[in-house]
This record gives structure tokens, C-alpha cells and sequence, in this order.
């Protein structure tokens, strides 16, 4: 009596190993490298669309503004 209940025991210790060791986690070692599981593949794509050269468009445009006014004090045609 006292042998299956020993007996049971491991095998809900084992049952439970293994149900918490294959549900925590995505990754993988192999040979000292740390993998992804190949569920990443089942993911969408994420579409970053590319950044502008300068990001700040307003203050580009009163930059370009401002140096395309003449110098005070300076003569006109020069």
C-alpha cells in the first residue's frame, strides 16, 4: 500500500515537472547557444515605417526660413 503511494507520488512529481518545464519559457540551449522555440515563426510580421531624414518637419521649415532671409545690415544684390 505504502509502495503505490510512494509510486504515485513520483509520478505526479514527474507529471508536474514536466507540465511546468514545457509550459515557461521560449527558448532553447543548444551547444551554449540560447535559440528561440520555433513558435516565433508563427507571429505577424511588425511594419515600422521608416523615419524621415529629420524628424522635427516644423522646425526644419523655419530654419530653411530664416537662412533664406538676407543678414541684417547687409546690401541688397550682394
Amino acid at each position: 500500500m505504502a509502495k503505490t503511494s510512494k509510486l504515485a507520488a513520483m509520478a505526479c512529481v514527474a507529471l508536474g515537472g514536466l507540465a511546468l518545464s514545457g509550459s515557461t519559457g521560449c527558448q532553447t540551449q543548444l551547444a551554449g547557444m540560447t535559440l528561440p522555440s520555433p513558435q516565433y515563426l508563427e507571429h505577424p510580421p511588425q511594419y515600422v515605417p521608416p523615419s524621415p531624414p529629420f524628424p522635427l518637419t516644423r522646425e526644419l521649415a523655419q530654419q530653411e526660413e530664416i537662412a533664406s532671409r538676407p543678414a541684417p545690415g547687409a546690401l541688397p544684390g550682394r
